[in-house]
This record gives C-alpha cells, sequence and structure tokens, in this order.
C-alpha cells in the first residue's frame, strides 16, 4: 500500500510559517518603510520582521519578510542589496538589505 500525500500544503503548515501573519501585510510594510527611508537608502529585513511582529518572536517573520522582498523583486517593484550593490534574487543569501527602484 502507497502512502499518497494529497499535496495540499500551505505556507500556513510550513515550520517557519507564523499563523496570522498576512504575505501582502508583509509586502506593504516592506514598501512603506523602504519608501519612508528615503531615495537610495536601504532597510534591513529585521526592521520589516519587527514592524510585521513586534516583541521578541520577530525572527519567526523572516522567512515571510524574504519571501515578500522576492514577490516585490519579481513585480519590479523592490530591489535587494549585498554590500551596497543589487544583487539578482537568484543570488539572495547570507546578509542583505531592501530598496526602492530608482525612478530617474
Amino acid at each position: 500500500m502507497t502512502s499518497h500525500h494529497s499535496g495540499a500544503t500551505s505556507a500556513d503548515s510550513h515550520p517557519s510559517a507564523v499563523p496570522g501573519l498576512d504575505p501582502e501585510a508583509v509586502e506593504r510594510a516592506i514598501l512603506a518603510l523602504a519608501g519612508a527611508c528615503g531615495p537610495g537608502r536601504t532597510i534591513a529585513p529585521m526592521d520589516v520582521a519587527l514592524a510585521v511582529l513586534p516583541g521578541e518572536q520577530w525572527q519567526r517573520a523572516l522567512p515571510q519578510v524574504r519571501r515578500s522582498a522576492l514577490a516585490l523583486v519579481a513585480r519590479g517593484e523592490l530591489l535587494i542589496y549585498r554590500k551596497g550593490k543589487v544583487i539578482d534574487p537568484s543570488e539572495l543569501r547570507g546578509v542583505y538589505r531592501l530598496g526602492l527602484p530608482h525612478n530617474e
């Protein structure tokens, strides 16, 4: 007898998922914080995590911050930086920062 999983996994069943943490709310927080810091400036993922999940549990929001940032990058609404330079999302690992695209 073969065990078959229905494939009905969701972000809520992901071990790092935070119940009630809306991905769209995280995207809005990223854009609001990045917009507030001004052109050419960046924010840390930790800042977003603290904004959406204040208190001692903020680190649990970091995986969703990363997923939401990647969704915004895919739509051209955000850039990911490492060491002050824009990086390709496929290179995202380690320490990174987030900023809005320059509209010149």
